[in-house]
């Protein structure tokens, strides 16, 4: 009869130690889910923001073509990749950065081109949508350290012992962080004529 109590008593601590594991996993990844949502939604603000950005200096006559079609073009190839946070891996999250910082620079030239132009640059829609712009990466940077942590903190889960069994056995998965930018280590040169 003992042995039968002992025996029950087991199988209920490894109920309840699968039950919480699985949950624990499960409330790690939505948590996950929810942050990369947020980050979505930030660069969906910058994408917002740029063709209102673009019309505001196409404005200027004798603007450079070149450079507006290059915030377009990365623009548009930056609204193309989409990923399932469930699935999502470093690759994919490697070509989703690729393309954002390709928008990035593309929005950087243009910002820097537009200096030679006075008029623009007092222009207070212009001014309006740079700080928008300006505001809305400071916010990019911060949902992408957000989800940097949440990535931390479920791969911690999937990693450590017992959970890491119970990973194994549904299926859950590391999960990728974002990564500086390559040649992000170097300082930038300043030059002054």
């Amino acid at each position: 009869m003992k042995k039968w109590l002992f025996l029950i008593l087991i199988v209920i601590v490894a109920g309840f130690t699968l039950m919480s594991g699985y949950n624990g996993l499960v409330k790690a990844e939505e948590q996950i889910n929810s942050v990369w949502a947020k980050v979505e939604s930030q660069y969906q603000r910058r994408m917002d923001l740029v063709p209102n950005l673009v019309n505001t200096v196409k404005g200027q006559a004798n603007f450079e073509k070149d450079t507006l079609t290059g915030v377009i073009e990365a623009r548009a190839k930056a609204t193309q990749t989409k990923i399932d946070p469930t699935n999502m891996d470093e690759q994919q999250l490697a070509q989703f950065q690729q393309q954002q910082n390709s928008l990035g620079s593309a929005l950087s030239r243009l910002l820097v081109t537009v200096e030679k132009y006075p008029e623009l640059k007092a222009h207070s829609g212009f001014l309006n949508l740079q700080a928008q712009l300006e505001g809305t990466e400071n916010r990019i940077t911060k949902a992408r350290n957000d989800f940097n942590d949440a990535a931390k903190v479920y791969n911690q889960k999937v990693r450590q012992f017992p959970t890491k069994l119970i990973a194994m056995i549904f299926g859950f998965k590391d999960k990728p962080y974002f990564k500086s930018v390559s040649g992000a280590e170097n300082a930038p040169v300043v030059e002054f004529n």
